[in-house]
């Protein structure tokens, strides 16, 4: 449940089904790939100065020319080693216009949605943020460099420790880690400025909405598995009043935790 545990695949232009059905049939392929112990062959450390031409052409080829603008967000890419969050046998794919294995069944994001998620909460350098799936945490590095503080939890221990860790070894210190069931939030630091979800909702959870402040926004990716879900933007006005707006269609595993789920 996260930007490790989503297969975020951006359906450009969606047309038809047949799209659709393509891009959940990718989802599944990474999900059933077997990388329980993806990283367990890592070296210790990751060249973080390495593939700085490919990660210029990234933010320029794929995140600019798709409109977005944000310059703080498009600096935050620039800068973060994302071959360093994904297993040492993808890092030469780390900047491809695609979502990455990272183990247990789960994947890294794409470039783009990682940038258009992020540009769409309008994070301000003293927000507090509530994140719902570490996964490998390059989603949270992101994030991390545009705000004051940021709770991201993870339902999977097996992922969630090691970006715990990969996030304070690489100098994101100002990120916590939590495991535990994202549905309910994080009650103990709520309210929150923004709130983002990296998997699925069959419904925008109650307990994430109650947490958002006054004037935050939420964005979370909407509907089921096997149907075309919608990237969400919610707000929360000043006066508690709660608004919704599809942004695009994608594709995402479902949101663990909650509903016996």
């Amino acid at each position: 449940m996260q930007e490790g545990m989503h297969f975020t695949i951006f359906l450009w232009n969606i047309r038809n089904k047949a799209v659709a059905i393509w891009a959940l049939g990718v989802l599944i392929f990474f999900s059933a790939m077997p990388l329980q112990n993806a990283w367990a062959d890592e070296d210790a450390g990751c060249p973080q100065h390495a593939y700085e031409k490919e990660r210029a052409c990234m933010v320029e080829e794929q995140i600019r020319v798709r409109g977005v603008k944000s310059l703080p967000v498009l600096e935050a890419m620039k800068k973060i080693p994302r071959h360093c969050f994904v297993p040492k046998g993808f890092r030469d794919e780390a900047y491809d216009d695609h979502p990455l294995p990272i183990g247990m069944g789960q994947t890294i994001s794409q470039p783009y949605i990682v940038a258009l998620m992020t540009e769409l909460l309008d994070l301000k350098p003293t927000d507090r943020v509530l994140e719902i799936g570490t996964g490998s945490g390059y989603h949270s590095a992101v994030v991390s460099m545009l705000v004051k503080e940021l709770y991201s939890m993870e339902i999977y221990q097996g992922l969630g420790d090691p970006a715990r860790t990969r996030l304070m070894e690489l100098g994101y210190n100002n990120v916590k880690v939590r495991i535990g069931d994202g549905f309910y939030g994080w009650k103990e630091h709520a309210p929150y400025d923004a709130i983002l979800v990296t998997a699925a909702a069959s419904e925008i959870p109650p307990p994430l909405v109650q947490q958002l402040d006054k004037g935050g926004k939420m964005c979370i990716p909407v509907g089921g598995i096997y149907l075309v879900q919608n990237l969400m933007l919610v707000t929360k006005d000043i006066n508690g009043s709660i608004s919704t707006r599809s942004v695009l269609p994608v594709a995402f595993v479902p949101l663990l935790g909650g509903h016996g789920n």
